[in-house]
């Protein structure tokens, strides 16, 4: 936890196909409005950076929450961005601001997560 500092920051673009939304559907059962990325497809790119990037491998997630403020479209230039705002070294816990934007640094949706990083390599 002595590498973590608040203020760090990682993120990761992605653009979500036709393909990938159909994929999604097979898996879950859930049909997303034509066109429109499904939430948990945003919310998969913040577990990725949480258990790659910051803090890493190991990282155990144990909160999140998502606002959604505006569609993610399909083909859309999307970033992911988490950030540490609080680190509590005596519970292993780190807080972290999520943010995803869209085009023209358009929000998406922002939120909160809460992980545990006893085991992060």
């Amino acid at each position: 936890m002595s590498a973590l500092e608040i203020g760090q920051r990682a993120s990761v673009g992605r653009v979500f196909s036709a393909d990938d939304l159909a994929d999604y559907a097979a898996l879950t059962g859930d049909q997303p409005d034509g066109g429109v990325v499904a939430g948990p497809l945003l919310g998969g790119m913040f577990s990725y950076l949480l258990g790659t990037q910051l803090p890493g491998r190991g990282t155990n997630y144990l909160k999140q929450r998502i606002e959604f403020l505006a569609p993610a479209y399909l083909g859309e230039p999307l970033t992911a961005t988490v950030e540490i705002t609080r680190l509590r070294p005596d519970k292993a816990l780190v807080n972290l601001r999520t943010v995803c934007t869209g085009a023209g640094g358009r929000e998406i949706c922002r939120g909160e997560a809460l992980v545990l990083v006893l085991d992060v390599q």
